[in-house]
Formats: structure tokens, sequence, C-alpha cells
């Protein structure tokens, strides 16, 4: 495959195109083709979905006990849906340590975001071993107030860290002259730094993991959608050509759970996009962003936005009018209405950008929860097991993930199984059609109060109003 992959598209916004991280990731190694599934195979467990919780189930579940037979379909490639296209931004579950708290008390918040941090170095360390160069860079995470409505935005979380005895730079607030020179732009106020977190290039994580995984002797099937699951016992999953059968399955398909019955009012598809400028390192020498350094936003839409090696700037919505509900249709993976006002924020923010091409824009739908958590299971009657709920942070979870699905699998009890993340009953959303009307007025409703006072006006009082429900009704989204 050759880099021709990653020629510019006539024009990015109109063409759906595959994430730039992606294209990168194949265009340097493409991997041994995995073709879909024909006929009926047997195993002693199949993963449906091929993104990081998938292939770090797997990964755990051959380092655990090697001899297991481990099947894993994927609809389309390893690394192809969010594994493949999000920001690269590797957190443990610190940031949603009051949510924890909330749910599960001091003391387990504080096990669940221990466990989830040491997630990182040993990713690391995984890469390290398989000469994966998955880009990773143990740099800071700064958040970021654009508006003076998300000034101290972070206080909650900075003094709860201090109130357990988390470590002193886990969460440090810096004043708006120490964000000028992480980065410059007239739009930064104050912020808050994360440390004990990293950036990576998703798509090359996730295609390393596959290549480990096949190595470990993992049969992947890609291009093969499951269209229907018996739990039996064994767990019987069809395909178009095949099935598997198997003594324990587990779903880990991120958003694409909105279409499984037993999860339709768990999980909230909500679109994320990003566009992607030309390589431009002079212009960041200019604005003095050369850390590597993730930069977000403290908005209920946050943006998100990180450089690349070559000197580019990705810059994301985590949330867009389009693709709000429970549908999977093209407009979760492809809006060119929200790639051009991504464009403008970013111009808003660096001016210095302004005559710089954007070279590429894609997006698609993340599994939003509830409490903003994930949540792991296992159903009826007791050999099927699933992970959902990363919300569009799953790059460092996702792989704690792995560790607790493999376990759940092999029907082992330790740290990981018992953790309270295991059999706690997310918080539903409506039924339709309460749900897909009342989260697009919703989520309107919030974007267009973040855009008011990121921009200096009066957010209007019924859409503030209205910003403010999620909140009210015990939801950990909205303002």
């Amino acid at each position: 495959m050759s880099n021709q992959m990653l020629d510019p598209v006539a024009d990015p916004f109109e063409t759906p195109q595959r994430a730039w991280w992606l294209r990168e990731a194949m265009a340097d190694d493409p991997g041994e083709p995995c073709p879909p599934l024909k006929g009926a195979v047997e195993a002693d467990v199949v993963i449906i979905g091929g993104g990081y919780t998938g292939m770090w189930t797997a990964h755990f579940l051959k380092l655990r006990k090697p001899e297991t037979e481990v099947v894993l379909l994927e609809s389309d490639i390893c690394g192809g849906g969010p594994s493949g296209r999000n920001g690269g931004f590797m957190n443990s579950l610190w940031e949603d340590i009051e949510a924890l708290i909330d749910l599960f008390g001091d003391e387990q918040a504080v096990r669940i975001g221990a466990l989830a941090e040491r997630s990182i170095p040993e990713m690391s360390a995984f890469c390290e071993k398989h000469g994966i160069d998955a880009w990773f860079d143990h740099v800071g995470h700064l958040g970021v107030s654009t508006a003076p409505q998300q000034d101290g935005a972070w206080n909650g979380v900075v003094e709860t860290a201090a109130r357990l005895g988390l470590p002193d730079d886990l969460f440090r607030e810096i004043s708006p002259e120490e964000v000028q020179k992480v980065a410059r732009s007239e739009k930064f106020r104050g912020g808050l730094m994360q440390s004990h977190v990293a950036m990576v290039q998703p798509a090359r994580l996730a295609r390393g993991i596959r290549k480990v995984i096949l190595e470990q002797g993992v049969k992947i099937y890609e291009n093969t959608s499951a269209y229907r699951l018996k739990a039996g016992p064994p767990a019987v999953v069809g395909t178009a050509e095949g099935t598997v059968t198997a003594k324990e399955a587990v779903i880990a398909v991120n958003a694409a759970a909105a279409g499984w019955k037993q999860f339709r009012r768990k999980i909230l598809p909500r679109a994320t996009y990003i566009v992607m400028t030309a390589p431009a390192p002079e212009r960041l020498e200019e604005i003095g962003w050369t850390g590597g350094q993730g930069i977000y936003d403290h908005r209920a839409t946050l943006h998100y936005l990180r450089t690349t090696r070559d000197g580019r700037i990705a810059f994301g919505a985590a949330s867009s009018r389009a693709g709000i509900g429970t549908g999977m249709g093209a407009r979760l993976s492809h809006d060119p209405a929200s790639y051009r006002k991504l464009v403008q924020d970013l111009h808003r923010w660096f001016p210095e950008f302004r005559d710089v091409p954007i070279e590429a824009a894609w997006g698609g739908p993340v599994d939003v929860s509830g409490y903003h958590l994930p949540f792991f299971g296992t159903g009826s009657p007791g050999n099927v097991h699933y992970g959902l709920g990363f919300t569009g942070g799953g790059v460092g979870p996702c792989h704690l993930g792995g560790r607790i699905l493999s376990g759940l699998a092999l029907g082992v009890a330790d740290e990981y199984t018992t953790l309270p993340l295991v059999g706690y009953r997310p918080k539903s959303f409506p039924p339709n059609p309460f749900l897909s009307i009342g989260a697009f007025i919703t989520q309107e409703s919030i974007m267009r109060t973040d855009d008011a006072h990121e921009q200096g006006r009066r957010a209007n009082p019924l859409l503030h109003t209205i910003a403010k429900l999620p909140r009210k009704l015990g939801y950990h989204v909205g303002l």
C-alpha cells in the first residue's frame, strides 16, 4: 500500500474518507489481510468487535491462557471504527473521579482510578516490546477555558484530588500566563494541566495490537458483520456466510451497541468530527505549541486538538448537531456543515492558520453513557460478556476493559473483574421517540449555549435552561 493513500482529497468536506490516522498507519504497514468468515468455525471465545476493547480482550485472553481458541469478528477492518479515528488522547479515569465517587464512594473510586492509570505505562511497555511506533508521548493534557463561564470548571476535580491525597501533579491549575507558554491564543484563559496521561497515533496503536494478536494465534475475520447472537450455551454468532460457535462471547462494539435491544437505552450514539490541516511546523513555532501537549476546552461540547510529528493540527469536537439519536445513519460519520464549523473554530482560536489548507476531515459515532463511564457485565445465561459506554475517552480505559472482559470470559475473579464498574446498572436514556427528539433538541441547545459563551454573547435563556436539563435529570452530560 503506497503513500498515495495520504494524498489530500480534492474536497475533504464533501468526499467521505477514512481518518487520516488510519490512512497514515495503513500506508506505513497495511498488515496481513484477514478474509471474511465463510463456513462454520468453533472457538472457546468469540469476540464481536475489532477495536481497542475487542483486541485488548483477545490479547489478554491469550496471555492468561495461551491455549484458548479465540475468534474475533470485525464488520470493517480492525481499527476502522472509533479506535482508528479518535484524537489520540490517552487518559486514565481520574478525570471522572467525581462521577466515580458519586456512584461507588471514595475508596472504590480511587481503586478504579489507580488501575486505569496503570494501563498507560503498560501500553507504553507493550508498544516498546513489540516494536510498535504508535507515536507514544508522555506529555500532559491541557484543559483551557475559552470563556468566562468556563473559568474554574476544574475546581471540583482539583479539590477532590487534594481531599483524597492524590499526587499533586495529577491535576494542576495553571494561570493564563502559563497557558500561553504551552500554546498562544487570544481565546485561552486559565487552565488545568493533567499529568499521568499520554498522546498516541490512535490507528498505529490499533493496527499494532492487531499484529500482535495475530501472532498470538487469534483468528480474525474482517468485513464480517455479526447479524445475530444466540447466547446458548454455547454462544452461536451468525454472519452473512458463516457461524461461530463458542463457549463464551464478548460484545465490544462501541456505538453499534445501540442497535442491540438490550443496550438500546444504555448507549446514545453521538457524532464526533475532526479536521486536519496541512503540515505547518513554522506556524506551530509561531504560536509556541511545540511540546506536543493535547489541548481541550471546558465546553459541554468540548473541542479537542493536538499536533502531529510533521506539524499539523488535528482539531475535533466531541459532538455535533448532526448525528444525534439512536440511528447509525450516514450523517453520524460524515457531515460537511460540522467540518466547516470546526474550521471556523480552529481559525478563531489560531488565526495564524487561516491560510493553511485543510487536507482531511472525518468523523463517526461514539458510545455515550448516561454516567459518562464505561460499564461491563455478563448477561443471562452467563456466557455473554460486554464492555461499553467509553463516551469518546476509551484510548486508555479500553485496555482496562480488555483485562476485565478477558477475566470474565475465563471465569476469573481478580482485582479487575471485581471492580465496581462490573455489573453496575448504567443510567438509561428515555425510550424513543423521546430519545431521538429530546437528544437533538438538548444537544442543539447545549451547542448554541456553548457557542454564545465562547463568542462573548448572551445565551438564549430558553436554550440555556434546556442545556441544563440532563444534569438535573442525573446524567453526567450537558451544562
